[in-house]
């Protein structure tokens, strides 16, 4: 805690000699106090998965997740503060989804869970998710937070066009950073963080470490890892442009665990160092009218040096994509394709680390099939996105997948969620990079303003990388079944 207090410190340092305001616009009045809002978020979902096979018999199994999550918020003139409560749980986990070969791993999401949970086929616990209290300062231009909150990376600010809304969402987004909302157990922060805006532009600044969860249901302790983050953002061109630029620290100080790399399992459990990274990028996301239509792009790019453990880090990443939504029809069909890359590790003895670190992210967001994520990866793919009613959302996606480095790992998996499991898994490549094709489905139905029905079907086409580890067969299939139900309602009325 040492560490966060200092952190801490320098957060305020900042927020102290930046919060001058050099707006020009009238300073927004103040915030009136709120009356005590509920609430209420269940999520259940019923997953199918059939893995990949490397006997005769298919690892084919179901389980269901369900998470509920139960909050209470005010604003009270300049504060306003935040708990929230959540139970999770898993039921009917697979028993034999956890291969004894190292190479074939966790067959699936129900074989991580298993695992996680000290081979418990029903776990559940409940957890403090979110507790923090929060000062705004300078005319509403500011913030400072302290406690346990969830915070985004590259969600910094709240574009009023829905089209760079949703690219910024959805495409750039938890990254690198995010509560990894799709497990079960998801993720907190423990820290502070603070925010400084103008007409404009945002700068965002964080210290924390994260909480365990993400996959072991018990979400509660705090672990020794820490992050710090610092971003600017600035839009542009009648607010169609957004820009960011961003620092992000990363330090893993959890001893006993085996780092997950290409290299041997020998010089791998000798490396007891900690691991210090630092990322640096930027991205840049726009929405222009063409006509009857709107055209959308994104470019992102990180840079990454530090030490991993013994080695020299040295890696980066980039995404290119861009999109056309047809405004001026009635369902407003959006065709969208692009491309991310990533750096991968073809020499496991120089004494240099080049695979890309992901760091604590929602991989989900960019793997919606998630068996892989975005280390050593190259992913090419298209994706079309329609709203045939007012309650109806419809995506499709097609993705090419490859291994950019053969002789490195496929990876998988979201950071840092126990203090006994690394959170990245590794199998593999056996000096192939072609990987796997994935097409999916998603459908996602509002059936009243509170309750929102979705079913999600992918399969997965194996290809060398896949077919050197899983032999018998090359494919998989994942599908769910989810049911979401949030609900915000005041106490009391406000007088």
């Amino acid at each position: 805690m040492k560490r966060i207090a200092a952190a801490s410190s320098l957060l305020l340092a900042a927020t102290a000699l930046l919060a001058q305001n050099t707006s020009t616009t009238p300073a927004a009045p103040p915030a009136k106090p709120t009356p005590p809002t509920l609430t209420v978020i269940l999520r259940e979902r019923t997953n199918a998965t059939e893995w990949f096979a490397a006997t005769p018999d298919s690892e084919v199994y179901g389980h269901q997740d369900s998470l509920l999550r139960l909050g209470l918020q005010q604003r009270i003139q300049q504060w306003d503060y935040q708990l929230e409560l959540g139970q999770n749980a898993e039921f009917g986990l697979p028993t034999d989804a956890v291969s004894a070969i190292p190479a074939q791993g966790q067959l699936g999401l129900g074989g991580t869970y298993y695992a996680a949970n000290g081979n418990n086929q029903n776990p559940a616990a409940a957890s403090l998710r979110q507790g923090f209290l929060r000062y705004h300062f300078n005319d509403e231009r500011g913030a400072l937070r302290l406690g346990r909150f969830e915070f985004f990376d590259g969600q910094e600010t709240t574009p009023t066009d829905p089209t760079l809304a949703w690219v910024q969402n959805n495409r750039v987004a938890q990254r690198l950073v995010g509560n990894f909302g799709f497990a079960n157990a998801q993720r907190s922060f423990d820290g502070a963080d603070f925010k400084l805006r103008g007409d404009a532009w945002d700068l965002t600044g964080m210290a924390g470490r994260p909480t365990q969860g993400v996959f072991n249901m018990n979400a509660n302790p705090e672990l020794n890892v820490d992050i710090q983050y610092l971003a600017y953002s600035r839009y542009l061109v009648a607010r169609r442009l957004l820009v960011r630029g961003f620092a992000l620290g990363y330090h893993d100080g959890r001893t006993g665990l085996t780092k997950t790399d290409n290299r041997t399992a020998a010089a791998r459990a000798l490396d007891h160092r900690n691991i210090r990274i630092g990322s640096y990028g930027a991205n840049l996301i726009g929405a222009m009218p063409a006509g009857s239509a709107t055209f959308d792009f994104l470019l992102w790019g990180v840079l990454q040096n530090g030490e991993w453990g013994l080695l020299d880090q040295h890696a980066g990443a980039f995404a290119a994509e861009a999109g056309l939504r047809l405004t001026g029809a009635r369902t407003r069909p959006w065709l969208r394709g692009g491309i991310t890359r990533t750096t991968g590790d073809n020499n496991s003895t120089d004494g240099e680390h080049n695979t890309f670190f992901q760091v604590l992210p929602t991989p989900r967001q960019y793997a919606r099939f998630p068996y892989f994520n975005m280390m050593n990866s190259t992913d090419e793919f298209v994706q079309i996105i329609d709203k045939p009613t007012a309650k109806l959302d419809l995506r499709s996606d097609l993705h090419f997948l490859g291994l950019t480095a053969g002789r490195d790992l496929w990876y998988g998996g979201g950071g840092a969620y126990d203090t006994k499991a690394f959170g990245f898994t590794g199998r593999p490549g056996n000096g192939h990079t072609s990987f796997s094709n994935l097409a999916d489905i998603s459908a996602d139905y509002g059936l009243t303003p509170e309750l929102t029905v979705g079913v999600y079907y992918a399969q997965s086409f194996g290809r060398r990388a896949v077919a050197s580890i899983y032999p018998t067969d090359h494919n998989a299939q994942y599908g769910f079944f989810e049911l979401d139900y949030r609900l915000s309602k005041p106490l009391r009325r406000t007088p």
